[in-house]
């Protein structure tokens, strides 16, 4: 019998076909995907403060960011912190340098159909194992959308010298608030190209403006970076839902993972380095428990402070540029970024936060309902 199948083979499959490859397990693992989302077209862009095992996927490497906010624009050290851009090609490739060398690691081509517990259902065969882990189907349980995420980026040539090949701006506010709370980011490859990505908050339900956010991103360039002139060499765009409150993870003998388990945080929109963390827990718990379903939770006051931010940008979109900088107002940018690890103590957040209007917050958290702390999924 197949022991553990990997529903997709995305980033969240491929890192914890690593993990897994990495702690000595003898069980046959199979990763199925049908490659219809080439890994050629992806790249994650993530922030750490220590070293991890697929590191060596990682094609750029800043310690520094650069923020507009408050009609300011700074440069800020990281810090401990590091970031950095994987391209998918380049974490296929070191993934499979872990599992390659191993008989019992393979990659099967196929359309997983539907997942239970005891397998797969792969282009209608069933396909038998004792551990599944899903990135493709998810839960039957979603949990409801607080807000959300609409980008559209542009790769761009720039005919003159225009971006900063050495630091990426984080979040820049120099753009129209009218359809929601909004930045632009962007993330140089040298200085004639760049992503320069336009990037809303939005009300659950709502649907992309892709006129309204190429005039922004045509507007950005030419005014704010003032290229002279650009070519768009490749267009990409996304609508991701935020969800701030715990979602059931485990069926049974399957386990969701990715952004089907919840793991985007809802404030940023970010994923990477949380899908990192959460393969190597559930291959730790593997190893230790002989099931993988012994994994930390996200404290509950964070969910919280993801889920009372999105609740007053989406109605006051003018209060995430002043969230931003609050948190970014120090000499660094490794204590907002800790913050967004969920790594801070709470006095370290009553810090953070000062600067924000707390009628506002504290208003929109009473009205939300939260228990005390979501079940582990032991």
């Amino acid at each position: 019998m197949t022991r553990i199948v990997i529903a997709g083979g995305g980033v969240s499959g491929l890192s914890l076909a690593a993990q897994l490859a990495v702690t000595d397990h003898r069980h046959p693992v199979v990763v199925v995907d049908d490659g219809s989302r080439p890994l050629s077209a992806m790249a994650w862009a993530s922030w750490s403060d220590r070293p991890g095992l697929l590191d060596a996927a990682a094609s750029r490497w800043f310690d520094r960011v650069r923020v507009h906010v408050g009609g300011r624009t700074t440069v800020l050290p990281l810090g401990h912190y590091r970031y950095r851009v994987v391209r998918g090609d380049d974490l296929l490739t070191v993934v499979r340098r872990f599992t390659d060398p191993l008989p019992h690691f393979t990659f099967h081509r196929g359309h997983v159909d539907r997942v239970e517990d005891g397998g797969v259902i792969v282009d209608g065969q069933h396909m038998r194992a004792r551990w599944v882990f899903d990135s493709v189907v998810g839960t039957a349980e979603p949990a409801p959308e607080d807000a959300r995420l609409i980008f559209r980026g542009w790769h761009v040539r720039s005919e003159r010298a225009a971006f900063d090949a050495e630091t990426p701006m984080l979040f820049d506010f120099r753009t129209s608030q009218v359809n929601g709370a909004s930045f632009v980011y962007v993330l140089p490859v040298d200085a004639h190209h760049a992503l320069v990505e336009h990037t809303s908050f939005t009300v659950p339900g709502a649907e992309q403006d892709p006129a309204a956010q190429e005039e922004a991103l045509a507007e950005y360039l030419a005014e704010v970076v003032g290229t002279g002139g650009h070519e768009i060499e490749r267009d990409e765009q996304a609508t991701l839902p935020l969800c701030s409150r715990q979602v059931p993870r485990r069926h049974g003998g399957v386990l969701t993972i990715g952004a089907e388990a919840g793991l985007l945080k809802a404030s940023t929109g970010y994923a990477y380095q949380r899908i990192q963390r959460d393969s190597e827990a559930i291959a730790e718990s593997l190893r230790r428990n002989g099931h993988p379903f012994d994994l930390p939770v996200s404290p509950a006051r964070f969910r919280m402070f993801d889920g009372v931010l999105l609740d007053v940008i989406t109605k006051e979109p003018a209060q995430l540029e002043r969230a931003f900088g609050a948190l970014f107002r120090f000499r660094t940018a490794e204590p907002a970024l800790r913050f967004l690890d969920e790594a801070t103590t709470p006095a370290q957040e009553l810090r953070l936060f000062a600067g924000m209007p707390a009628t506002t917050y504290l208003r929109a958290a009473r009205r939300r309902s939260w228990p005390s702390a979501a079940p582990n999924v032991r």
